[in-house]
């Protein structure tokens, strides 16, 4: 957002922030939410970059292809457990959820120095 205008809205009596300030969210469930976020956006770059389909990935997972599309929408009734089972199974480890943040990080840091 341009300077002149957040000033303008501030002005107004609006609150800038993000929807976890919107929600009002603890330290401990933003960091929950960017956990889930960082664990689906991995799998399906993971899945993506072996050239399987979802249908194939739920194959290796003993489940359905609805419920890999589940998993990467990241839909709240998709357990944590389910979430780091998929990324295994595309050959994922715990350190491409630290990749996955550190560019989504560095993606708001760009777009925040271009508003």
């Amino acid at each position: 957002m341009e300077e002149k205008k957040r000033r303008a809205l501030e002005e107004a009596s609006f609150r800038i922030g993000d929807a976890a300030d919107f929600l009002e969210l603890t330290r401990e469930e933003r960091l929950f939410v960017e956990l889930r976020v960082a664990l689906t956006r991995a799998l399906r770059r993971r899945r993506e970059e072996q050239h399987l389909t979802q249908k194939e990935l739920a194959a290796r997972l003993k489940s359905s292809q609805s419920r890999v599309a589940k998993m990467e929408a990241g839909a709240p009734d998709v357990s944590l457990d389910m979430l780091f089972r998929g990324l295994f199974a595309v050959g994922g480890q715990v350190e491409d959820l630290v990749a996955t943040a550190r560019s989504a990080t560095a993606k708001k840091r760009t777009k925040k120095a271009g508003a």
